[in-house]
């Protein structure tokens, strides 16, 4: 092969190779971005004997008003009339950003519900290098901008529709025909966190206690189930929002192990990267959202689709494996 044909053959897989690449880049920023997906998952925590429980776990909308299509779908999620909505945080995105998200959520602030809030419920977006994600050495808050959200008429908004705010808080709440007690956190991700504040044991008279925390620290996920948490829900990595096929999630954007960057997994005091498949028997359930959203300046989804989870909690099996 002559030296002429060999350099056609190599512009040639070089072209093929930058418009594969720009190919990819174009689906992750403007197609899977926009491809929501409505998971389920069933979870056995609930006491032996009990009516199945459905929670709609929400968490990152990082919400701009012109996201149409984005408040479009989690409107129409009212229309699964959950006995419960748990929200982990990370509502908006823009300075006027508030009257939008109370107007998405309307329909579902007719159901019993709670949250808690995240980083971005406090400060607005900024332009931020993504490559500083992977060692979480990213300058937060008040570092990295002066401007702050609106956040008080966010949480006098949901209040008043009757969603109980978690904020450092330990609240009883009845959901289906179910007991429940529901504790949370501020962001541990600005370090706001101080879960010693609210930490007891769990209430023996309730069906359930529910940990809930936007960014799932380990220093929060321990306490809440040595505490007798049954499940712990978080939001806050976005499912490590660029996924290796094969590979999965590469950050978590804070010390939860990649292997439980969403979905549903165990959680025990210490467990750290022990699998799942090595839970002691009394060990909580963890489920942490791939969320809805992101940073407007960094909007790249891949292989890891925007989403929603509808939790079935159902009565655990008897047995050594069942919660008491």
């Amino acid at each position: 092969m002559s030296g002429r044909a060999v350099g056609r053959d190599l512009a040639r897989a070089g072209a093929m190779t930058l418009g594969l690449g720009a190919g990819v880049a174009a689906y992750a920023t403007w197609v899977e971005p926009r491809w929501f997906a409505l998971r389920e998952q069933t979870v056995p925590c609930l006491p032996v004997g009990s009516r199945d429980l459905r929670v709609l776990h929400l968490s990152d909308l990082h919400l701009v008003p012109w996201q149409t299509r984005k408040r479009d779908w989690v409107r129409a999620l009212a229309d699964l009339e959950p006995d419960l909505v748990i929200h982990t945080g990370d509502h908006l995105a823009a300075m006027d950003a508030v009257p939008a998200a109370l107007e998405t959520y309307d329909g579902l602030l007719d159901r019993p519900g709670a949250f808690v809030l995240g980083s971005n419920d406090y400060y607005p977006p900024t332009r931020k290098n993504p490559l500083r994600y992977v060692n979480d050495s990213h300058r937060k808050g008040a570092d990295l901008t002066p401007l702050r959200l609106p956040t008080q008429d966010l949480v006098d908004g949901l209040t008043a529709r009757g969603w109980a705010d978690l904020t450092h808080r330990r609240v009883r709440l009845r959901a289906g025909d179910l007991d429940l007690e529901l504790v949370g956190t501020d962001d541990a991700h600005l370090g706001l966190d101080d879960y010693a504040r609210v930490s007891a044991p769990a209430d023996p008279g309730a069906d359930l206690t529910i940990g809930v925390t936007h960014a799932p620290y380990r220093r929060v996920l321990d306490p809440m189930a040595a505490d007798g948490a049954g499940l712990l829900i978080a939001g806050h990595t976005h499912g490590g929002q660029l996924r290796v096929p094969g590979y999965g999630a590469l950050v978590t954007n804070c010390d939860l192990d990649t292997s439980r960057a969403s979905g549903l997994s165990r959680w025990w005091p210490g467990a750290g990267a022990t699998p799942s498949d090595a839970a002691p028997a009394d060990a909580a359930w963890l489920h942490v959202s791939a969320g809805l959203g992101g940073n407007p300046y960094t909007p790249f989804r891949f292989c890891c689709r925007p989403e929603a989870t509808l939790l079935t909690l159902t009565a655990a099996r008897p047995g050594p494996a069942a919660r008491r």
